[in-house]
């Protein structure tokens, strides 16, 4: 009886938080479709499903520039954050070398700390370096800000492979460069498809380091300031565009973790078990 009470309310609770999660996920999918511009007017059902919104979504914004700008910045991201990311992970893994420990106490401490509490120094630096309103100078912070919490992550994966494989490699006569790329690189698959998926997420939505260094001109808005522009201010009150907007832009994000997913759990589950 007692298993039973216990299953009962563990379903119970799984059923309620999926319930808290999805209903305003459902209510975003069908305010997409319904006609007009407030959320409020919207119904649960629709009387009549339209395709409007998406189309004055990609008529009267600049949508397509925002997903440009964002993708760009996403992908950017990924890749220089993973070769950041593995090099950095791999020469404290397999070297010993004066101030390694200081420098991973150091990597710890830094990943406490989010990138917007160093918001103004950010803002000065690229004022003086001229970077500002340019998108992929963004991917500098998040590559940067990306280094710590990830290097002890992949450092415990890279642990859990035996060090005889590249005392091996090197006997046969491979560099150190050369056993990382022919050798590390493909064991750590499953580490760098989590990596990478993570790190494209990472701008895709952010708001904070977009807004603060960017303008507000289309040119070089991401989805994120463009979608909150539709929606800030008392003129502003497209919310159904802005339905449709966020749907789209959630599309990409879906894709990865549906292709990735295998090497998503093995990559987080190794890494913290390894380390």
């Amino acid at each position: 009886m007692k298993k039973r009470i216990n299953s009962f309310l563990v379903h119970l609770e799984l059923i309620v938080v999926a319930l808290l999660v999805l209903i305003p996920i459902l209510w975003i999918v069908i305010s997409s479709f319904n006609p007009g511009d407030s959320l409020a007017s919207s119904s649960l059902i629709p009387k009549k499903f339209t395709l409007s919104n998406y189309v004055r979504l990609f008529m009267e914004t600049n949508y397509l520039v925002w997903f440009k700008n964002s993708f760009l910045i996403a992908t950017l991201n990924a890749v220089v954050s993973v070769v950041l990311i593995m090099i950095t992970a791999w020469i404290v893994s397999r070297f010993h070398f004066k101030g390694r420990r200081s420098g991973l106490i150091g990597l710890l401490l830094l990943s406490m700390f989010p990138n917007f509490l160093s918001m103004t120094a950010i803002y000065t630096l690229y004022l003086t370096l001229g970077l500002l309103n340019n998108p992929t100078a963004l991917v500098i912070i998040y590559a940067a800000g990306a280094i710590p919490y990830n290097v002890w992550l992949v450092k415990g994966y890279l642990d859990g492979i035996s060090k005889e494989i590249d005392e091996a490699a090197y006997i046969d006569g491979c560099s150190y460069f050369s056993t990382f790329f022919r050798i590390i690189l493909p064991i750590s698959k499953p580490i760098i498809t989590y990596c990478a998926v993570s790190q494209f997420m990472l701008p895709w939505m952010d708001f904070i380091m977009p807004s603060m260094l960017l303008s507000t001109d289309n040119d070089n808005t991401t989805v994120a300031i463009g979608l909150y522009n539709m929606i800030a201010g008392k003129e502003n009150d497209k919310f159904t565009m802005f339905a449709a907007g966020a749907i789209l832009i959630a599309v990409p994000i879906t894709i990865l973790f549906i292709v990735f997913q295998k090497y998503l759990v093995q990559g987080v589950a190794a890494g913290a078990n390894k380390g």
